[in-house]
């Protein structure tokens, strides 16, 4: 399993290697290393998980945070009979839907797009070469862009599953066990999902699914701090 962080520091290094199993029981047991090991093997999908369903950097940011403080003092009733991911990302679902229910404004919904019946999934809406010039680099930040507003602009439903599936590589399964809902849901709207996206970006714009809502270390060592101060404070 590999660890989602960009500047990993000395608790990465103590957890690194722990499985989900284990890490869960040292949190649960006070450890806070484990803790911030377990915010940091997950932040970025959690956090572009949250990013997909409330199309807002702050907000997503604030959901995700109380989904760890949530997990921290909920982490016992983890048993591991789903993957510790999919916990958590049930977790972070459900701080989403609070923050859309305290919110009316956000239940709005972008309007539906016609879906031809004659479209086919393909395996890839981009491809991108990792040996970029700058020149290609700013291409790529604009289509990023871009194809992030195009993902706000579709229906919850289908924009959630597309960043799991498409951006963070989730398997059918995985998904449909994060999202609650049936696998072949799941299949239906990645291909509507994907189907919206064509309909709505040009030909050149073939670029990086992997890269949208990037997560770098800067943002990520915000939410540590941000979670292990209102710990600090609950605790005090």
């Amino acid at each position: 399993m590999s660890v989602e962080s960009t500047s990993p520091g000395p608790a990465s290094r103590d957890w690194q290697y722990a499985d989900d199993r284990a890490l869960a029981a040292a949190v649960g047991a006070g450890e806070r290393d484990a803790f911030v090991h377990l915010m940091r093997r997950y932040n970025r999908r959690l956090y572009r998980l949250a990013r997909a369903t409330l199309r807002n950097d702050a907000d997503a940011q604030d959901a995700l945070q109380d989904a760890y403080l949530a997990a921290y003092r909920g982490i016992g009733t983890f048993r591991g009979d789903a993957q510790l991911s999919t916990w958590l990302s049930r977790l972070v679902a459900n701080a989403c839907l609070a923050r859309l229910r305290r919110d009316a404004r956000r239940h709005a919904r972008a309007p539906m797009v016609s879906v031809s019946a004659n479209d086919e999934p393909d395996r890839e809406l981009m491809d991108l070469s990792h040996d970029a010039s700058p020149d290609d680099a700013l291409m790529r930040a604009q289509v990023r862009a871009l194809l992030e507003r195009k993902l706000d602009a579709l229906p919850e439903v289908f924009r959630v599953v597309f960043v799991l599936r498409c951006v963070e590589e989730l398997s059918v399964e995985e998904t449909a066990q994060s999202l609650g809902i049936p696998e072949a849901t799941v299949r239906t709207r990645q291909f509507r999902a994907r189907s919206l996206l064509r309909e709505s970006l040009a030909q050149e714009l073939d670029l990086a699914e992997r890269d949208v809502f990037s997560f770098d270390g800067v943002r990520c060592d915000g939410i540590v701090a941000a979670v292990l101060a209102r710990l600090d404070a609950d605790e005090g």
